[in-house]
């Protein structure tokens, strides 16, 4: 397979005009001209790139699946390969749905955290008491050799004192929190700290993690906590998806995220129960109980610091969309308001697209994949127009392939109708 005479997003870059070959889903050929002016012995099958762009696809760097091979499927419509799930148990679920992810074409590819790390009565575990807790730093080391065993891929660190959903719950203090990021190290695991407020990611920062996800609705990081990130190499997944819904209606008159539900390059291919979550749901936010101070603007404000300070940021939705449960940020879906809602911090289109590609990839050590090069797999999203001048092209999928097997979206379609 080549497709021919399109503009090529590697990962970084805008190299196009050119051509990208395929086979045995790992893409073979990178060309910067069209093939036909520079390879006599062109393949039986060429696609006709003109006016189109290839991306690699996307990686959503958090979502959580709750062991549902549909919300897998929904992903990959979207043009999502890959999503790193961040939190799903029980463990014996989790290895299942990883191995079938791993094998079937018609479903996003997924790394998971499985369980997360959390305090005894604290979130979640307050509401799920069969999950394993860490009571304090002595308990680190163990808890993260059972994670491993559980076959995760790195692990996740709760520091949460339930305020955002209106509780007053524990929460992990720096030591335990500093024993996990530790016992994760040395077994080469990365760590990656959920975080409620500007208190809980100052004690993540100090504890040593490798990657901060959430950001503070109550006021924006300040100059000293960015610039303390970018000196000592952390990595920060917003979710501003999650965000923009979860904060105060005032706070974000654009309603990027809810607005997805209106354009009929989303809407048409969700299924009924998933368009009427983004448009009306209000399950599984972060903030239940938001005070004045919470505002999502803080959040945007927050990113172009990082942004600027050269922090790098990953795309991640913090979808909790089940069939069942109308939460309004939806898998693959929500990944491009996302994107939408980056650039509105302040980052480039490209710069976007590569927190979506490249980046995600590079940071979580999928090397295989998030950059269109010879030997990466053949993961790849074909889009009407040009994403770098208009993140919202890449709404506009003319085609999807995970592992170089093309995904019929229009069956796709016609099942969810």
């Amino acid at each position: 397979m080549i497709i021919d005479g399109v503009r090529i997003f590697d990962g970084t870059a805008m190299l196009g005009p050119g051509a990208v070959e395929f086979a045995d889903g790992v893409i073979t050929r990178v060309l910067t001209e069209p093939a036909a002016a520079s390879d006599a012995s062109a393949p039986a099958e060429v696609i006709d790139g003109t006016g189109l762009t290839l991306l690699p696809g996307l990686i959503d760097a958090h979502t959580h699946v709750f062991g549902a091979e549909s919300n897998l499927g929904l992903a990959l419509a979207f043009g999502v390969t890959t999503e790193l799930d961040m939190f799903m148990g029980p463990p014996e679920l989790t290895q299942a749905l990883c191995s079938a992810a791993a094998e079937r074409a018609d479903l996003a590819d997924m790394r998971s955290s499985g369980l997360v790390a959390s305090a005894p009565g604290g979130h979640p575990g307050h509401a799920m008491p069969l999950l394993p807790t860490v009571a304090g730093p002595d308990e680190a080391d163990a808890f993260v050799a059972a994670r491993q065993a559980e076959g995760a891929h790195f692990i996740k660190i709760i520091v949460d004192d339930g305020a955002n959903h209106g509780m007053s719950l524990p929460a992990l203090d720096g030591a335990t929190v500093t024993a996990l990021a530790g016992a994760a190290r040395r077994r080469g695991l990365l760590t990656v700290a959920h975080v409620s407020a500007g208190w809980s990611a100052r004690l993540a920062l100090d504890s040593g993690v490798d990657m901060l996800t959430h950001l503070p609705l109550e006021a924006a990081l300040d100059d000293a906590f960015v610039s303390r990130t970018a000196d000592e190499r952390r990595v920060v997944i917003p979710t501003l998806a999650m965000l923009e819904v979860s904060a105060p209606k005032t706070s974000s008159p654009s309603r990027t995220g809810r607005s997805l539900a209106d354009d009929p390059r989303i809407a048409d291919y969700l299924p009924e129960h998933a368009r009427t979550a983004i448009a009306e749901g209000h399950e599984g936010l972060c903030v239940e109980k938001a005070s004045p101070e919470h505002d999502f603007t803080h959040a945007l404000a927050s990113v172009a610091r990082l942004h600027r300070a050269g922090v790098p940021v990953l795309a991640g939705t913090d979808t909790n969309y089940l069939p069942d449960r109308a939460c309004p940020v939806v898998h693959g879906a929500s990944l491009h308001a996302e994107l939408a809602l980056l650039v509105q911090a302040g980052l480039t289109p490209a710069e976007a697209l590569t927190a979506a590609t490249s980046a995600p990839a590079a940071h979580f050590g999928l090397a295989d994949r998030g950059v269109i090069a010879p030997g990466r797999r053949a993961d790849l999203v074909l889009v009407e127009g040009d994403p770098t001048q208009d993140i919202t092209r890449t709404r506009s999928i003319a085609a999807i392939w995970r592992g170089g097997v093309r995904l019929d979206r229009e069956a796709y379609r016609g099942r969810t109708a």
